[in-house]
């Protein structure tokens, strides 16, 4: 496996766990404040799974953008 493969799995892997770490965070921590939950923490169950999925996904490739700049793996063209 030559460098660039191994570079770009690291970025993917990286991305998607700073991605789902962040939303679960999110979901759990902020939003209770923005909504009728005054405050109580809601879990991720009750947020549902596939809105959770619509959460993490933005997120994680938003991380794979920053990555793949500097980590200069060229997953999107130049």
């Amino acid at each position: 496996m030559s460098s660039l493969a191994i570079r770009r799995l690291i970025v993917w892997g990286v991305s998607i766990g700073l991605g789902t770490v962040i939303s679960a965070l999110f979901v759990t921590l902020v939003l209770p404040w923005m909504g009728p939950h005054n405050g109580f923490a809601i879990s991720i169950q009750k947020y549902g799974y596939q809105y959770f999925l619509w959460t993490a996904l933005p997120l994680s490739l938003v991380f794979v953008v920053w990555l793949d700049h500097f980590l200069k793996t060229r997953i999107l063209p130049d």
